[in-house]
């Protein structure tokens, strides 16, 4: 899992920098597609589930599972990657949202809170730790942002399938829910939104937006439970 995690953080990194305006969203799961195979490993996401793409690309108001297809990035747009691949039977699942820059000051702010709740719920995946834990501490950062924290849609524990127990969730009590064990292997994902959190899906069946129209980003990294503490496993080079 160490080396998918690597692989796909190489992905990630290459896809971040193909977000630019005029790039249609297909565009960008071609070069995932690309980017996976080139390193050995398969697209998890193609056929998961019955969803059509190698890569979801969820733009603005879409707060997860976008289908890429014709639609074209413009300046000012928040586009979150989500990404999957499989090597030699293991799974890695990371993501990020990313700004078509030149992008108003709110929405890097949105951006940099919501990431850094990423790594607050990931310094709380520690052996001894409960799954709340990690929870709480996304949801009280993301709030005290102002943000609102998508609860319907929620990390997950990995491995050999993508979805395995336990369930992750972005909000939650301290000191309940799992007990946080070494060797665990989770995916945690916060999703922030500018308004209301509440969500809908839109009728190709997968694409989850924010019921207001707000604006929305997402962060999600594998991360392993060791010994001493958490070791993020889809950390993107430098």
């Amino acid at each position: 899992m160490r080396e998918a995690g690597r692989l796909l953080g190489e992905v990630l990194a290459e896809l971040r920098e193909l977000v630019r305006p005029g790039a249609t969203t297909l565009d960008l799961d071609r070069a995932a597609n690309r980017a996976i195979r080139q390193r050995g490993c398969v697209p998890g996401f193609l056929g998961f589930e019955g969803f059509p793409r190698h890569l979801c690309v969820s733009v603005n108001e879409e707060i997860v599972h976008g289908i890429p297809g014709r639609r074209r990035l413009r300046a000012g747009d928040l586009v979150s990657l989500d990404c999957g691949l499989i090597y030699q039977g293991w799974w890695a699942d990371a993501g990020l949202t990313v700004g078509c820059e030149p992008i108003r000051p709110e929405h890097a702010r949105l951006l940099e809170v919501t990431e850094a709740a990423l790594e607050l719920g990931i310094a709380q995946a520690r052996p001894g730790n409960r799954i709340g834990d990690i929870g709480h501490a996304v949801q009280q950062h993301l709030e005290a942002g102002g943000y609102g924290v998508v609860r319907l849609y929620t990390g997950h524990g990995i491995g050999r399938d993508m979805h395995e127990d336990p369930q992750v969730p972005n909000h939650g009590q301290s000191g309940r829910g799992a007990e946080i064990r070494e060797g665990l292997c989770l995916a945690i994902e916060p999703m922030a939104t500018l308004g209301d959190p509440a969500t809908r899906v839109l009728e190709d069946g997968w694409t989850v937006v924010a019921q207001d129209g707000s604006w929305s980003c997402y962060f999600e990294h594998t991360v392993a439970v060791g010994a001493e503490g958490p070791e993020v496993l889809t950390r993107l080079p430098a």
